[in-house]
């Protein structure tokens, strides 16, 4: 980008700030230029197919933020870089705007050499620097994320043998009355700061008590869905009475305190869905699927850590 059209751009997004601009406060609640060695990681210089993309790191790392904070479709974010000048300026106003085969092969390279879970792991590390480590204990649950299931009959073949379009790996499960196809986002967020310390991404049909997120040593709040499930750390989840066996009142009333501990947990899933309408995927496997939710999940502390900064939790970042 020359200076003069640099300038005509930071010249008009001025008028864009003074209308209110989150991207702009999510853009300092983090060191972006941490991510940087993990992503040009991901390249090996000395073969053909391994060199560096055209596009800076940073820039592909912000674009996933971009596309999960608003629940776009790759061509769709594509066209939203180059016609929005607030994502141009979350973006740092790059000479080149990836398009959208270059975020294609970008996610699944991540997804290719694990750096996703780098990422992921990194941005915990910051946020354990600014001093918001897990103290009181965690909340884990589980919420769906929906995927096309396509026109084919239920028992047509999936995997490698699908001939249609829809999800490889989606799955149908019925909760209460209502049928849900796709995939499982399991998330642990803890209890102080309400951020999302863990994330797991599987097909829909796997039970939640199959996944245990929890560290030795903390409490972890699930609910009745996990009620004798094995737990690393100090299992409190609600329990679940058997048929002819009914729970006892003490373990109602912990029961009752248990719930109330566990009131926020919901409120990620609310965001990620409602908020950046990222509840619905449209890639096919679990490991890809995978990738677009620890961005989802990234963007929700994101979000968390503009509240936070609000309250002045975060007054020194």
């Amino acid at each position: 980008m020359t200076s003069l059209s640099e300038f005509a751009f930071r010249e008009e997004y001025k008028r864009v700030k003074r209308l209110g601009d989150k991207l702009s406060e999510i853009d300092s609640v983090i060191d972006w230029e941490k991510f940087r060695p993990i992503v040009a990681g991901m390249y090996d210089n000395k073969s053909e197919k391994g060199g560096h993309p055209n596009t800076d790191e940073i820039v592909m790392i912000k674009s996933m933020i971009l596309q999960e904070w608003n629940g776009l479709s790759d061509p769709e974010l594509e066209r939203q870089v180059t016609d929005r000048i607030s994502f141009r300026k979350f973006l740092g106003f790059p000479k080149t705007v990836p398009d959208y085969s270059t975020v294609w092969y970008f996610r699944e390279r991540l997804k290719e050499t694990g750096k996703d879970k780098e990422i992921w792991r990194k941005l915990q590390r910051q946020l354990d620097e600014k001093g918001l480590k897990v103290k009181k204990g965690t909340l884990q649950d589980a919420t769906f994320i929906t995927a096309d299931p396509g026109h084919a009959k239920a028992d047509t073949p999936r995997g490698d043998d699908a001939k249609t379009r829809r999800s490889k790996d989606g799955t149908w499960v019925k909760k209460g009355d209502k049928s849900h196809f796709g995939y499982k986002l399991h998330t642990k967020m803890d209890t102080d700061y309400q951020l999302i310390r863990e994330q797991e991404t599987t097909t829909a049909s796997l039970h939640d008590s199959q996944v245990d997120l929890s560290e030795p040593g903390e409490v972890n709040y699930r609910d009745r869905g996990y009620s004798g499930a094995k737990s690393k750390g100090y299992d409190a989840a609600m329990k679940k009475g058997a048929r002819g066996h009914p729970i006892g009142i003490r373990d109602k009333l912990r029961n009752k305190r248990i719930s109330r501990k566990r009131a926020p947990v919901e409120r990620p899933y609310a965001v990620i869905k409602n908020v950046f309408g990222s509840g619905h995927v449209r890639v096919t496997t679990v490991p890809r699927v995978g990738v677009k939710m620890m961005f989802a999940s990234f963007c929700f502390n994101l979000f968390q850590l503009r509240t936070l900064k609000k309250q002045g939790v975060l007054s020194g970042s």
